[in-house]
């Protein structure tokens, strides 16, 4: 069974993170997003628009997933992460993760009303590699 660390090592290799939210009819809706703009213990920081329809879904059901994967040439490695999502439009927050040119997708720069910052905690997750699926507690 891999460590915490070891999957948090493979997590901060990747391109790409998709997050899944609910939405109103209680059905999952998946999008691929940027990697976390950080990762602090079990907690993964994403920037997105506030007027997003992922943020919609996210303030009426917090549960939410998030998944990592990594396609070699023969290995195939994946690792989903279940818990909460929060919705972060705090000064703090919004300067803590802000990037030089992010003002691409925030006209307004780092006080855009229109940017905020999604807060994933995870709970538990699964691993998969080599023909194995492992649980655990994050």
């Amino acid at each position: 069974m891999k460590t915490k660390e070891q999957i948090l090592s493979f997590i901060e290799k990747q391109n790409v993170a998709f997050i899944t939210s609910i939405d109103e009819a209680g059905f999952p809706n998946m999008k691929a997003m940027l990697m976390p703009r950080k990762i602090e213990g079990n907690s993964f920081y994403f920037s997105t628009n506030t007027s997003s329809m992922r943020v919609a879904h996210y303030q009426n059901n917090n549960k939410a997933s998030i998944y990592f994967y990594n396609k070699g040439r023969f290995r195939y490695e994946g690792v989903m992460l279940i818990g909460t999502m929060e919705i972060l439009t705090d000064d703090i927050s919004k300067k803590d993760i802000w990037r030089t040119g992010d003002t691409i997708y925030y006209r307004k720069g780092v006080n855009d009303p229109d940017y905020c910052v999604l807060k994933f905690t995870a709970k538990t997750g699964r691993h998969y590699s080599s023909l194995k699926t492992e649980s655990f507690e994050f």
